[in-house]
Parts: C-alpha cells; structure tokens; sequence
C-alpha cells in the first residue's frame, strides 16, 4: 500500500515537466543602501561622496566670490553712495567684527586648533603685522571713496609687482628674468588704465597704491617674522591676534581724524533704520572674506587661490560698472586685461622658477 502511494506520488510528480527539471531560481540581491542611495528605483539620483564633495567645493568657491565682491560694493555704497564719510570707523568696525567671529570659529566651532601666543617676542611681530594690516585696509576703503570699483581692483591686481619689490629691498630675494619680465605687463596695464580712466582721482589713486603695497608688504614681513615652527600660526589664530590689536590701532584715529564718528552714526541710525543693519552686514560680510579664504585654500590649493583671485578682479569690476554704472574706456578695459593678463603670466613665471629650484 505504501510502494501503490509512493507511485502514485511519482506518477503525479512526472505529470508536470515544469518541476522535473532542477532548476535555479534567480533571486535577485538586496540592494546595499549605496546602491539605493545612487539610483532609488531609477527614478532619485543621489550624488556619490565624490560629487558631494565637488558639490562643496563649488558653493565655497562662490561664497569666496560672493562675500569678496559684496564687501567691495557694501563699502563702495556707504562711502560714495550713502554718505557715510568714515573710512577709519568702517575699517574698525571690519577688525572688530574679525575678531568676534574669530574666536567664535575657534573656541566654539573648532574649525581650526587653537593656538596661543608664545612669547612677547612673538606678541610686537603680530603687533607689527597688525599695524601694516590695518594701515593697508584703511587705505583701500578710503580710495573706494574716490574711485570706482573697476578701477580700485585693476590697481589691486599689481600686488605681486609690489611683493617682488620688496621681497628684493627686504629679504634680498631675486627673481629669475622670466619673473620680472612678466611684471612689466602688469604695470603697463595700470598705466594704460590710470591714463584712460574717466574718474580718476589723483588722491584716491594713491592711497589706493598704498593699499596694494601695504597687503605686499604685510605678505613679505609675515614670512619673515613668523618663519620658526614655533612661532607660525595659522590664518585663523593670525586673524584673530591682528584683528582686536588693529581696532585699538584704528580707535584713536578714528577719534581724531573723524571726530564725534559713533555719535554721527547713532544720528544717522535714528534717521535710517537700515543704517546699522547695513554696518553689521558689512562687518559680516568683511569677516567671511577671510573665512570663505581659508576655506577655498584648504579645499584646493594656494595656486588655486591665486588663479581664482584674478578672475574675481575682472568680475568684480564687470559687477560694479553694471550696478554704480560708471563710465569706462575701451582704452581703460585694455590696460585692466593687460594686467591681468601680466598677473597670470608672472603666477606662471613663478610655478617654474619654483619647479626649477627644486
């Protein structure tokens, strides 16, 4: 009876050829959360950590440019436009803001180590470097009183003739021919731009060059000054030292140049709401230059920095022609693209002499 139920099973079983035959079912994978997160049923897209990373790094670079030009143009603004005639206070105002921030980024948000002040010795060279620092800021935004923003930053883009210069006076530091050579389209450029500019101002042109030459010098003296592994602090640490000593630098200025500046700006504010949330944007605004630097550098590279800052000249000076609608010259859009152009070829210049030397 069992063998007749057994057969009976077979017969059964052999009656459907379908599972007569040992087959595999292929029963597809799991999807890892990778996988998921790449492609959710063909119809989401994440992007990899590559792409999130480039991502990143493009939003930071357009920060760098966003704050760079918005903190020209806020302080063209005020200083031509809105009738706030203070350049010192302003300049303290940025120092005090950088100071703030600074130890918020450091202390709060550790965005880089903390790093104190070593020796006094240490202390008069940061003091030193805070004098130049303020002293070359002050300019700047004093000659944004007088000139256009176009023309300010094709003066801007002759530091590196000024670094050279006194990289030599200083530290006896020279160049190869193929660098110097390329600092001479850079100065034929501001000559051609200086000579064409339709609002050129004899003063603002100088406390202008002054500026330019105070960020060179600044360069030179701080690679000179901090040059021990002991004594050199990094960009944030620096900032946050210079920033507070700069505004007690900048207090008495202000004090005597300007006069009763904090009670004429607590009037204006009276008058015009918007007259202190415009001085806090703009001591904001003055800080993240600074930071989105920082940040641009440790994403990419100080090359890339450089490259990036003279393409920000050119734009910035397009931004502020179509905004302030001052008048240019074909002749002074030629002389600011010859600087320029010297610019990239002097940075060029200098990658190979470097290459070479090592």
């Amino acid at each position: 009876m069992v063998e007749s139920h057994a057969q009976t099973w077979t017969t059964r079983r052999g009656s459907n050829p379908r599972l007569e035959t040992d087959q595999l079912i292929d029963i597809p994978a799991t999807p890892t959360a990778v996988d998921r997160n790449n492609n959710f049923g063909g119809l989401f897209f994440f992007p990899s950590p590559s792409q999130s990373q480039n991502v990143t790094t493009a939003l930071i670079i357009l920060s760098w440019y966003v704050s760079n030009i918005g903190v020209l143009l806020l302080n063209k603004y005020l200083l031509s436009f809105y009738g706030y005639r203070y350049p010192i206070f302003l300049t303290m105002t940025h120092m005090l803001s950088c100071a703030f921030y600074s130890f918020i980024a450091i202390y709060w948000l550790e965005l880089v180590p903390y790093q104190p002040i070593l020796s006094r010795r240490q202390l008069l060279k940061i003091a030193a470097l805070s004098a130049i620092f303020c002293s070359s800021v002050v300019c700047g935004n004093t000659s944004l009183r007088y000139l256009p923003v176009s023309f300010n930053q094709a003066i801007g883009a002759t530091t590196p003739f000024f670094t050279a210069i006194f990289a030599f006076l200083i530290t006896c530091k020279k160049e190869s021919a193929e660098v110097y050579s390329a600092l001479l389209p850079v100065v034929l450029g501001i000559v051609l731009a200086s000579n064409s500019e339709p609002l050129f101002h004899l003063f603002g042109f100088l406390v202008c060059l002054g500026s330019t030459a105070g960020r060179a010098l600044k360069s030179v003296v701080q690679g000179l000054l901090l040059t021990s592994e002991a004594e050199r602090l990094h960009s944030m640490n620096l900032l946050m030292y210079m920033a507070p000593m700069a505004a007690v630098i900048l207090l008495p200025l202000t004090l005597y140049i300007e006069g009763n500046v904090a009670g004429i700006t607590l009037e204006k504010a009276r008058e015009d709401g918007w007259m202190i949330f415009l001085l806090l944007g703009n001591a904001t605004v003055a800080y993240l230059v600074n930071l989105t630097n920082f940040l641009v550098t440790k994403h990419t590279s100080a090359l890339t920095l450089q490259v990036l800052g003279n393409a920000k000249a050119a734009v910035a000076a397009v931004v502020s022609v179509l905004i302030f609608r001052n008048p240019v010259t074909v002749m002074g859009m030629t002389g600011f693209a010859v600087t320029i152009m010297g610019v990239v070829l002097y940075s060029e210049a200098k990658k190979r002499s470097k290459g070479a030397n090592h």
